[in-house]
C-alpha cells in the first residue's frame, strides 16, 4: 500500500480525492489527511509516509526537504499545476517533484474573463447597490470590449483558451512568450509581439506565464508607465507578477483603470482561509481593498467541479505511474522548471 501525506486538507480536497480513491485507486493508495501546511514546523508528520501531496502555500525549502529526504520520502506530489514554492535545487537527486500542469485551462480561462466583465460592467458594484434598493446607474459606465486590444502575456493552455474567448467577442489580440507558438498565431488569429508594443497598445492586459527569476515584478512602475491610462491589468497567474505597491501607485494616479486579482504576493498568509473575525494586519493588501475598481478573489480560478475532479485523477495516477512502472510524466524538469513533458525549451533544443 502506497501511503499519503497529505497536507493543507480543505473538505473539497477530502470529497474529490476519496471519490477519486474509491472509483480506481483504494486499493493500491491510502491517504492520511492533515490539515496544516507543509513546513518545517509541520515536517515531521509525514514520517513513515511514502509521498507527501502539497498544495501551492505548501513551503517545501531546503530545510523541509531535507527532512522529507530523511524520512524515506521518494515524491513529492503537487496537487497543482504552480510549483514557485519548490526549492528545485533542494529536491534535485533527491525527492521526485510531479505535478497536474492541465487541470482545467478552461475554468482559469473563464474566469480570467468573468473578472474583466465584472470589472468592465461593475456589476460587482451593481449587486450591492441593488440590495439596498440603489438603482442608480451612475458611476456604472462601461466599454464595448469589441474592436478593443487585449494584450495577454503567456500563451500555454490557458492563456490559449482566454485568447480565444476574447476572439469571441471580436476583440484585437496581443500576446507575449518566450517560446511564441507562430502556427498557432496564424490559426487562430492573433500577434505576437514584445512587451513593450503589448503594453503600449493594450486596453486590457492579462497575465498567464509562470512565475521565474525572468518574471518576478514584471509588471512594475517601469511597465506602468508604458501602459495606456486607463488600462486594465488582471491576474489569474502568479501574485509575484506584479509589485503590488506599484500596482496602487498606479491606481491612485488613475493609470490603472482597474484591476482583477485572483493572486496576491504574499496570499499565503490569507488565501484559502476565512479571517473574517480578524483585523487585516496587512497595509498593503487593506489598501488594495479599499479600491472600488480593484476585484480581489482568493485564488478561485482553478475552482470549478471538472477541475478539481482532474486535480484528483491526476495526482493519483502520477503516484501509481511512479510506484507502479516508475513514470514520471508530469515530473518537473530541475533544468528549466517546467514539466518534462511539456517542456517547449525540449521542443527547441534548449534544453538538455
Amino acid at each position: 500500500m502506497i501511503n499519503i501525506a497529505f497536507f493543507d486538507t480543505k473538505p473539497y480536497d477530502r470529497k474529490y480525492f476519496d471519490k477519486a480513491l474509491l472509483d480506481s485507486y483504494n486499493k493500491i493508495i491510502s491517504i492520511k489527511y492533515f490539515s496544516p501546511r507543509l513546513s518545517k514546523e509541520t515536517v515531521k508528520l509525514a514520517q513513515g509516509f511514502n509521498v507527501v501531496c502539497a498544495f501551492v502555500n505548501d513551503v517545501i525549502d531546503a530545510d523541509v526537504v531535507n527532512s522529507l529526504y530523511e524520512f524515506g520520502i521518494k515524491l513529492i506530489a503537487l496537487r497543482c499545476a504552480g510549483y514557485n514554492n519548490v526549492d528545485l535545487k533542494s529536491v534535485f537527486n533527491k525527492i521526485h517533484v510531479v505535478r497536474v500542469p492541465e487541470y482545467s485551462p478552461y475554468a482559469v480561462a473563464e474566469h480570467t474573463v468573468a473578472l474583466m466583465l465584472a470589472l468592465n460592467r461593475k456589476t460587482h458594484r451593481a449587486y450591492y447597490r441593488t440590495r439596498d434598493l440603489n438603482f442608480s446607474i451612475n458611476g456604472l459606465l462601461g466599454f464595448d470590449m469589441h474592436n478593443k486590444t487585449a494584450g495577454i502575456i503567456g500563451t500555454g493552455k490557458i492563456g490559449i483558451c482566454v485568447i480565444k474567448i476574447l476572439k469571441g467577442f471580436g476583440m484585437n489580440i496581443l500576446a507575449y512568450d518566450v517560446f511564441p507558438n507562430q502556427n498557432l498565431a496564424n490559426e487562430i488569429g492573433f500577434k505576437y509581439v514584445d512587451l513593450k508594443e503589448l503594453y503600449k497598445n493594450s486596453d486590457i492586459i492579462s497575465l498567464h506565464c509562470p512565475l521565474s527569476q525572468e518574471t518576478v515584478y514584471m509588471i512594475n512602475k517601469e511597465a506602468i508607465s508604458l501602459m495606456k491610462k486607463g488600462v486594465m491589468i488582471i491576474n489569474t497567474g502568479r501574485g509575484k507578477l506584479i509589485n503590488t505597491k506599484d500596482l496602487i501607485n498606479g491606481l491612485k494616479t488613475n493609470h490603472i483603470g482597474c484591476a482583477g486579482l485572483d493572486v496576491y504576493e504574499e496570499e499565503s498568509e490569507y488565501f484559502f482561509e476565512d479571517h473574517s473575525s480578524k483585523v487585516l494586519d496587512d497595509d498593503i493588501l487593506a489598501r488594495l481593498l479599499t479600491f472600488p475598481n480593484v476585484l480581489i478573489t482568493s485564488h478561485q480560478a482553478f475552482f470549478t467541479h471538472e477541475a478539481l475532479n482532474s486535480i484528483a485523477e491526476t495526482t493519483l495516477n502520477n503516484i501509481k505511474l511512479f510506484y507502479e512502472k516508475n513514470e514520471l510524466p508530469n515530473e518537473i524538469c530541475y533544468k528549466c522548471s517546467a514539466g518534462k513533458q511539456n517542456c517547449r525549451k525540449k521542443e527547441q533544443g534548449k534544453c538538455f
